[in-house]
């Protein structure tokens, strides 16, 4: 059934191997406890992969411009599946960051037109999302077994993604490693989206 009302957005944006995808899941998994109809974006570097764009410090323009823009469309497949809620792992300005990081990692810097262009793309998104959500890197959690992550893109990565939020001065909950820390983050979108279906 396909609902009149705009769905609830939640993005998370984090450095990888942060507990983005652990706390969409976990927040997911609440959320259909209660009755809500949830649609869950994700995988997005590993898509863009396996179609032969780079990704993590390879990131390009076009890679880049392909994640956010299948974000967004991802998104709109949610909400015309009528899901009440979507939550995104890896909300539109995270590419930005991993990009900004990549051409940083690799001594580089983009044209300012296309880096600018990106921005603007990925920051037409921001009004949509009722809570955005930051993970900080714990430079003392262990990485994803499998996962052979460069620790200083990672490091970089985590930067970005904060000093974006802060350039632009968006709202978000910043979410440490700490089990109290992402329990309030559950508990914000719990309570965020729970309202909003009662006001329904």
């Amino acid at each position: 059934m396909v609902t009149t009302n705009p769905p609830i957005r939640i993005g998370v944006l984090g450095t990888h191997s942060t507990g983005k995808t652990m706390l969409l899941k976990r927040i997911e998994m609440e959320l259909r406890g209660h009755g809500v109809t949830v649609a869950r974006t994700g995988r997005l570097a590993k898509r863009a992969a396996g179609i032969g764009l780079p990704k993590m410090h390879n990131h390009t323009i076009e890679s880049t411009e392909w994640i956010i823009t299948q974000g967004i469309a991802d998104e709109i497949v949610g909400a015309a599946q009528g899901a009440e809620v979507i939550l995104a792992d890896r909300a539109p300005l995270d590419a930005i960051a991993y990009f900004n990081a990549a051409t940083e990692f690799r001594g580089e810097r983009a044209h300012r037109l296309d880096r600018d262009r990106l921005r603007l793309l990925a920051l037409t998104q921001v009004p949509k999302y009722s809570l955005l959500l930051a993970t900080v890197l714990d430079p003392s959690a262990p990485v994803h077994e499998g996962h052979d992550y460069d620790a200083r893109y990672r490091a970089l990565v985590d930067r970005h993604v904060h000093a974006l939020l802060d350039e632009e001065q968006l709202p978000h909950l910043r979410v440490t490693n700490d089990a109290e820390s992402r329990r309030r983050g559950i508990e914000r979108a719990l309570e965020l989206c729970l309202k909003a279906e009662a006001a329904v």
